[in-house]
């Protein structure tokens, strides 16, 4: 297990590591989260849901990604409000004292650990990854996650500490010191994430470290800002561009809602040299835009009124007046339209209001959430695409239609105005290269983008560069000592 001193340590990207480094050894390995917090899903083959980062794990590994692998979803869509998904479908929303603290907690419990049972009859090694910090005492008895999860899956777990944010020396002790006996006995090991300069800079910080915390020092990271690995949650979008302060061929403005999901639809278009995106929530940054896009959102109806009240609404709705492109994606693409209701209040308090009007369609908020992988065909074309759907809301024309995408079950997707207004309810739309190249064609000239990467080639080559980093900076013989064989 990858434990951590807190979140956003580096665990996640750090666990696709270990089981690209496992598949290319000759196992068979998985990964495993035994509950996840997160607004970045996926849908598995069989139409369900989990958390990103355990599908780009799975993929890491080279298998489908399945339930097993994150059995309990948190999605969270308020301050202290999440929609519960167990086992891949939502189960209803928890505010979070009566999450940690009511009485089907021990339920939830035996559905993580039969999840993680029916996984390690299938694979080997499993890299199981914990949530936030180890060391949370007041959470300590609910805890379903860390230490507990390594116990009953008799897991030995390797600290991941994050020294780019200060005191690394004090977390890694203090995670370790702050455990029980039993659990302290479990702590195998430490990787220090994160560093950033000269790592020989840090070679008596190595032997301070183990001496003080009385467990070895299995590797230095650096920050490894050169690998392009899709990240797990909104901790993540922090630390992209914010703001239209860069220059690019094509600007794309992604808007910055509060409750944005999946931001992972933009990073192939975050690594085209060709392209300059950037998130903002500023109207006057959507001026300077080639192409809008309206992102998805786990509270469609919370996110519009902001629209309107913050003068965004009014900015998007300009900025197609004016012959910028304007695209819509899963909630984005709820929002151009003409109206979204409520009726059963699965959202919230809010029960209807306008849309922005740029798409003939109206959507109804339901209960049932459309979970699924599926194959498409763009604008009429015969080239077949791929993305997913996660939704929840059933969206019907309201006047002249033409659908954006024919799916190979033979459905329509998504609505269409023109070349320059359009929506859809499929993520990971924008992996593809055809509507990439579709919609920065015409802000390109006679520019060449034929030898863009396929968006699969890059993940695969990102994740064996990942592992050969890892195998660099982290003593891998002793790992597989610790996880109790030998492998030369």
């Amino acid at each position: 297990m990858l434990a951590g001193t807190g979140s956003d340590v580096g665990k996640s990207l750090l666990a696709a590591g270990l089981c690209r480094i496992f598949l290319q050894d000759g196992y068979a390995p998985a990964p495993f989260k035994a509950q996840n917090m997160a607004l970045n899903s996926y849908a598995t083959l069989d139409g369900l849901e989990i958390g990103r980062a355990q599908a780009v794990q799975a993929e890491a590994a080279g298998i489908p990604c399945c339930t097993d692998m994150n059995p309990l979803l948190l999605k969270p869509s308020g301050e202290r409000t999440s929609q519960v998904v167990l086992n891949g479908k939502p189960i209803g929303n928890r505010d979070a004292y009566e999450y940690f603290c009511r009485e089907g907690r021990e339920e939830l419990r035996r559905e993580v650990h039969r999840a993680f049972d029916r996984l390690s009859k299938r694979y080997n090694p499993i890299v199981l990854e914990g949530a936030g910090s180890i060391s949370e005492l007041n959470l300590r008895e609910s805890d379903i996650v860390n230490m507990s999860m390594a116990r009953y899956a008799d897991a030995k777990v390797i600290l991941v500490a994050d020294i780019d944010r200060g005191g690394v020396f004090a977390s890694a002790y203090g995670s370790i010191m702050l455990q029980r006996e039993d659990d302290r006995k479990r702590i195998a090991g430490i990787i220090i994430n994160k560093f950033r300069g000269d790592i020989r800079l840090f070679e008596s910080g190595i032997s301070m470290m183990e001496d003080i915390c009385g467990v070895p020092v299995l590797g230095v990271v650096p920050y490894m800002t050169d690998i392009h690995i899709e990240e797990e949650d909104s901790m993540s979008l922090s630390m992209k561009a914010i703001g239209d302060n860069g220059c690019g061929k094509v600007k794309i403005a992604v808007v910055l809602l509060k409750h944005l999901s999946n931001f992972t639809d933009f990073d192939m278009l975050e690594r085209n040299p060709m392209v300059r995106l950037f998130y903002t929530d500023v109207p006057a940054d959507l001026e300077n835009a080639d192409i809008v896009i309206l992102p998805g959102s786990k509270s469609t109806l919370s996110d519009l009124y902001y629209l309107r009240k913050s003068g965004m609404a009014q900015a998007i709705c300009n900025a197609y007046g004016n012959g910028k492109r304007v695209f819509g994606i899963c909630g984005g693409y709820q929002m151009m339209g003409m109206e979204v209701c409520d009726p059963d209040s699965v959202e919230g308090e809010i029960s209807v209001l306008p849309g922005l009007g740029l798409l003939p369609v109206r959507t109804v908020i339901g209960r049932e959430k459309i979970t699924r992988q599926v194959h498409f065909c763009f604008l009429g074309g015969d080239m077949v695409n791929d993305g997913y759907e996660i939704h929840a809301g059933d969206t019907v024309p309201t006047g002249d239609y033409m659908p954006m995408n024919r799916l190979e079950d033979g459905s329509n997707d998504g609505c269409v105005v023109d070349e320059n207004c359009m929506g859809t309810y499929i993520h990971g739309i924008l992996d593809n290269k055809e509507i990439v190249d579709y919609l920065i064609r015409p802000y390109i000239g006679n520019s060449d983008i034929s030898d863009l990467p396929n968006y699969r080639e890059y993940k695969e080559q990102q994740y064996n560069l990942l592992a050969e980093r890892m195998r660099e900076y982290v003593n891998i013989p002793r790992l597989y000592e610790i996880m109790g064989g030998n492998h030369d």
